[in-house]
């Protein structure tokens, strides 16, 4: 097991060596495009969390529904429309990345 670890840790650094010369070549010449790169790391948070937040929120929902539909069929058309409102989320968070790429 050890030998395996070490041999992975040798690769990836060696990897890690021969690409970190080509990323500050790149860094160097995306310097003065920082600003559009602060908006792509601004939307990936933003879509990530709202997505997090929407699959959190859509387990615990989901899983209350369909603990209520077990013991009451007819509560099932009353259950949908809040796992749909909890989707909703990952679509606002989505929005926004869409307005800050965009403007």
């Amino acid at each position: 097991m050890k030998k395996k670890l070490s041999v992975f840790l040798t690769l990836f650094s060696a990897g890690a060596m021969m690409f970190a010369e080509e990323a500050e070549e790149a860094a160097a010449a995306s310097a003065a495009g920082g600003v559009s790169a602060i908006k792509y790391i601004a939307a990936a948070i933003a879509v990530g969390l709202a997505c997090i937040a929407g699959g959190l929120a859509v387990g615990k929902i989901g899983s209350a529904a369909m603990g209520a539909m077990s013991e009451n069929p007819e509560v099932s058309g009353k259950a949908l429309p809040f796992v749909g409102l909890a989707e909703g989320i990952c679509l606002w968070g989505m929005l926004v990345a869409v307005l800050i790429l965009v403007l």
